[in-house]
């Protein structure tokens, strides 16, 4: 996975009926876009995260 600062990532929910996460990336911290990021999740935390297999990022 590569981002830059700006993308959208996506999570979805890990059970059914689970809702999502959408963040913004606000900082990346690995080498050649890969994580950690920092992000900023749509309801305003912001946290230092690795995303797994399932997440997608959408460039801005």
């Amino acid at each position: 996975m590569q981002a830059t600062v700006g993308d959208t990532i996506a999570i979805p929910g890990r059970h059914v009926g689970d809702a999502g996460k959408i963040g913004e990336i606000l900082d990346v911290r690995g080498t050649d876009g890969r994580p950690p990021y920092v992000i900023r999740w749509s309801d305003g935390h912001e946290a230092v995260c690795i995303p797994g297999p399932e997440a997608r990022v959408a460039e801005r």
